[in-house]
């Protein structure tokens, strides 16, 4: 088992930058770890995900080359480096786990974070 807790979301303008934290407890270094955003009326969305080295990384398209994931596990904890922030970011991110890589559908993820709220204001 593994709970996690995001922090970091707050207000910011379009074209700031933000890095979101998710910490980890229990066996945080065994699972994948990804993060989601969804927004009032949506689906929760797929933005990122990292294996469990860190080796490998994968983005959504609408966030590929602005968003950096990353993980320390000796921290417990996963980042996520959002850059060149649009209108269109805003939303509740989640940090999610699950046990293999290259998983993108929420339902495939057995644990959650309560979320963090992220507003971009134009």
């Amino acid at each position: 088992q593994v709970q996690l807790k995001e922090s970091g979301g707050r207000l910011v303008q379009a074209g700031d930058s933000l890095s979101l934290s998710c910490v980890g407890s229990g066996y945080f270094d065994i699972y994948v770890i990804a993060w989601f955003r969804q927004t009032p009326g949506k689906e929760r969305e797929f933005v990122s995900s990292i294996s469990r080295t860190g080796d490998s990384t994968s983005y959504s398209d609408s966030v590929k080359g602005r968003f950096t994931i990353s993980r320390d596990n000796a921290k417990f904890a996963s980042y996520l480096q959002m850059d060149s922030l649009k209108t269109e970011d805003t939303a509740v991110y989640y940090c999610a786990a699950t046990a293999y890589y290259g998983l993108r559908a929420p339902v495939q993820y057995g644990y959650w974070g309560q979320g963090t709220q992220v507003t971009v204001s134009s």
